[in-house]
């Protein structure tokens, strides 16, 4: 038990130190966890002798990062406004669409005729490099407010759709469909139909009267649907954003409620997520062919930017509106490392293809994100929704921490 302690206090010393670098280099604390992790990985391999020093493959540390993904990606469901979806579904779903066919096509051909890698590795690359990282884009929203905004709304919308697509393309080319396949969307689908019925009827009867127990009831739903999930050979973080997107209008009246529960995933959960994403990549690999992860990192990059720049300019017209939409779309990690490990496990990718992978996947998650909060940052979207928030707040329509 004290190596688990141990270890427990390396990480959320780590979670602390890269909450004090985001602060100083006012970037995303999601990016810089991930490149701690990276970091850390890199100094355990080169110096200890590898990276079970601090614990990244241990059971108990998976299961809280994995809880930390679900989490995290239920409060994206959550925080979708059902009003501006309904008012922007063109908008989402072509975005969506094209977010992920464009990377899906381009880094397939770049896998299979660049790099001479077989028919069955380059599609599985060109799944895990479709992806948009609904984890980082998420993350970055709340830090930056836009999550208030129907622009960002839009973005977590179009998020969905590219991710949607992902899921679904990875299961048709490589998940086999069984008897498990059709019990997991019969349960997932009763579960969640009812799901917003009788979350309502809990906060109704027992709600701000016992302790959590609509926090309780929410984890023991997604943990759940997660246990379903994993036994069918699908991933977790899919049902809980759809539980998300279901409680959105109950989320939206329940702000204190949405508060509170983000504080226990952003503060504790989501930390081991990122590092351990980080400490995901071979740095050996990296560099002994540095060249394959750039043709594959920048396949992605590249294939979304040309894909949904102009797609985009049909719906927003103000230039950092377009590239910051566009550099936010450009980003992966959650489905993508799950494709990526998907693909190693079953046998389809080797060790070394999935090593370039997962760190184009990772990078992805940091260079746009990078690029779009230091250059393209509109931040006269900010401006209004700050204005307008202090508006509310003079006329004690607002109670903010």
């Amino acid at each position: 038990m004290e190596q688990i302690f141990f270890i427990a206090t390396v990480w959320i010393g780590l979670a602390v130190l890269s909450t004090i670098i985001a602060y100083h280099l006012r970037i995303s604390i999601a990016l810089v966890e991930i490149c701690v992790g990276i970091l850390v990985a890199a100094i355990a391999n080169y110096y200890i002798g590898g990276s079970d020093f601090i614990g990244s493959n241990s059971e108990w540390l998976r299961f809280l990062a994995s809880t930390g993904a679900v989490l995290l990606t239920f409060l994206a469901g959550a925080e979708l406004d059902p009003r501006i979806i309904k008012t922007k579904w063109k908008e989402v779903s072509v975005v969506g669409f094209i977010g992920f066919l464009a990377p899906f096509l381009g880094c397939a051909t770049l896998a299979r005729y660049v790099l001479h890698w077989d028919p069955r590795a380059s599609l599985l690359a060109g799944v895990a490099l479709s992806t948009t990282s609904m984890a980082v884009v998420y993350a970055v929203m709340l830090e930056t407010g836009f999550n208030k905004t129907e622009f960002g709304k839009g973005i977590l919308g179009a998020c969905f759709v590219n991710d949607l697509g992902t899921v679904i393309v990875l299961g048709l080319l490589f998940a086999p469909f069984t008897y498990k396949s059709i019990i997991f969307i019969l349960v997932s689908a009763l579960v969640l139909s009812l799901f917003p019925f009788f979350t309502k009827q809990l906060t109704n009867i027992y709600g701000n009267r016992t302790a959590a127990i609509r926090a309780k009831w929410v984890v023991f739903v997604l943990f759940g649907l997660g246990a379903l999930a994993y036994w069918s050979g699908s991933e977790a973080v899919l049902p809980a954003y759809i539980a998300g997107i279901l409680v959105a209008e109950f989320a939206t009246k329940e702000e204190h409620w949405v508060r509170r529960f983000r504080t226990l995933t952003v503060g504790f959960l989501t930390p081991f997520y990122f590092l351990r994403a980080g400490t995901l990549v071979y740095m050996p690999a990296l560099i002994a062919c540095p060249v394959v992860f750039l043709v594959l990192l920048t396949g992605k990059v590249f294939s979304k930017i040309f894909g949904l720049y102009p797609v985009i300019g049909l719906f927003r017209k103000q230039r950092l509106e377009k590239w910051y939409y566009t550099l936010m779309m450009s980003t992966g990690l959650t489905f993508g490392t799950i494709s990526a490990i998907y693909g190693f496990s079953h046998g389809i990718v080797t060790k070394q293809q999935y090593s370039f992978l997962v760190a184009a996947v990772i990078a992805s998650a940091v260079i746009p994100t990078m690029i779009a909060n230091l250059v393209f940052l509109p931040k006269h979207l900010l401006a209004e929704l700050y204005k307008g928030k202090h508006e509310k707040i003079s006329e004690g329509g607002i109670d903010e921490d």
